[in-house]
């Protein structure tokens, strides 16, 4: 491994620590409280001579006062998102909190656009899995040490509303940065022959999957059971939810019996929303098919543009019949392949059953980079069992799978492509070496927005954190 300059050094690390504070810090805006102003006269007019804190406020940006108990209550955040905080200071998360602060007052200036319904939306998906985590209301209420449900939500809505308003700002000002091919080959030019990264082993692989057709008869048996389902709702015998919570095979949703609050955006299948959107409050759709299973939905309350609705999924069983069929079915194309009858790409084109990988010629695509390749330290603990020992162009067993809902299948994975551990590499590591230069032009410009915006905002910090050295120029020195 090659030694990096100092100048290679910082670019890469200024990058990756702007962004892991970006990601790291992005739930601690839950521990910090909007404080109104008449809040901040009550404490400047505290007796001076008892020389206590009233929870010590430390500083002002814009409208926003930050106390040193948030400054604890990050510590806290980190450590339960299991998080190191043995290299974090005081200072260091006093400088992110401000920059919380003052992306979410810019953002009010700007007319941002966050809208009450959003914030909810946000507020109850959240309260849905902390309620799961912790195991009831009263205990996440009782956790934030909050008096009432009602305390708790009206502060709940504050957080989220401000943490909102800060992510919005910042995805405006990195929207607005794009780069050149230019700019990118500039970048690269800029680093000393002797300090270029180096770039650790990759591979491409592709996978060719088999569904097993389910039985018509079994298909009939699903769509029986909801129709039965929906008889009893609406005889009054059961209600909606209790069914889901009983029946349905949908993991996400089945606890909560099956909930959902959704928008024509909402990122649903098609078939779901179009069935969805047709109903009327207090009306259950016939059993319909999806990618998913089968399903029966139930409209709660339409407000506007969303629906809250109640759904129920099963799955059609496959026999062992149907499982040998589509066994034996990619085991005879795994042979067609190796006795070069047909390429694994054409295979994967004209009978692979999985649309998303089916066009590409059953190429994966890396879900962090975006790209074909995935570096070998960095790659799905089980993709990487299954493909590490292969050798370019060799094919696996046929590997029996579980898809996302439920669904077994079965698969065959090649390797397209291996490459090894190089320096980089302009033409061959084009899209990291864009995302480095683009990362580095997103800085420079988040930067230069602090620079500006601090000039023309009122900044106050108090006490021993104007001994700080901060990042930005908080100081206005």
């Amino acid at each position: 491994m090659r030694s990096k300059s100092i100048q290679m050094k910082s670019i890469i690390n200024t990058i990756a620590f702007v962004f892991f504070l970006f990601l790291f810090f992005s739930g601690t805006a839950m521990a910090q409280e909007i404080i109104k102003e008449n809040a901040v006269d009550t404490i400047k007019k505290a007796p001076s001579a008892k020389k206590q804190k009233i929870d010590g406020i430390i500083a002002k940006v814009g409208d926003y006062i930050i106390l040193d108990s948030d400054i604890d209550k990050s510590y806290l955040e980190i450590s339960s998102q299991g998080g190191s905080i043995k290299d974090i200071t005081r200072c260091q998360i006093l400088g992110k909190i401000m920059e919380d602060k003052l992306y979410a007052h810019q953002a009010v200036i700007d007319s941002v656009k966050v809208t009450d319904s959003e914030v909810k939306s946000m507020m109850d998906e959240r309260l849905s899995y902390m309620v799961e985590q912790i195991g009831s209301m009263d205990k996440v209420v009782k956790y934030y040490k909050k008096n009432t449900e009602e305390d708790f939500r009206s502060y709940f809505f504050d957080v989220l509303k401000e943490q909102k308003l800060t992510s919005e700002m910042q995805k405006k000002i990195i929207d607005e940065v794009d780069i050149t091919p230019e700019e990118v080959r500039d970048f690269f030019k800029k680093i000393p022959t002797a300090d270029l990264p180096v770039f650790g082993a990759e591979m491409e692989v592709a996978q060719i999957v088999v569904t097993p057709k389910v039985s018509e008869a079994e298909k009939q048996k699903v769509i029986d059971k909801l129709n039965e389902f929906k008889k009893e709702v609406q005889a009054g015998e059961s209600s909606f939810a209790t069914k889901a919570v009983l029946y349905s095979q949908d993991p996400g949703s089945r606890a909560t019996g099956g909930f959902y609050k959704m928008t024509k955006k909402t990122p649903f299948v098609k078939e779901f929303k179009e069935v969805a959107f047709s109903l009327q409050e207090g009306e259950i759709s016939e059993p319909f098919e999806t990618d998913f299973g089968y399903h029966i939905i139930y409209v709660e309350k339409i407000k506007g543009q969303e629906v809250e609705l109640r759904h129920i999924l099963l799955i059609p069983s496959v026999t062992p019949e149907d499982l040998k069929e589509a066994k034996e079915k990619i085991t005879l194309i795994k042979k067609r392949i190796e006795d070069k009858e047909i390429t694994f790409d054409k295979a994967a084109k004209t009978m692979s059953d999985e649309k998303e990988t089916r066009a590409n010629g059953g190429a994966l695509i890396n879900p962090k980079t975006q790209d074909t390749r995935f570096e070998l330290t960095k790659m799905d603990p089980t993709l990487y069992s299954r493909v590490s020992n292969l050798k370019e162009g060799e094919i696996t067993s046929p590997i029996m799978d579980d898809d996302q809902s439920g669904k077994k299948k079965y698969k065959i994975i090649t390797v397209t492509n291996r490459i090894n551990e190089h320096t980089a590499d302009y033409a061959k590591d084009y899209i990291k070496i864009k995302d480095l230069a683009l990362k580095e032009k997103q800085i420079k410009a988040i930067g230069k927005w602090f620079d500006d915006k601090i000039k023309d905002t009122y900044i106050r910090v108090n006490g021993e954190y104007r001994d700080c050295t901060f990042t930005n120029n908080w100081l206005k020195k």
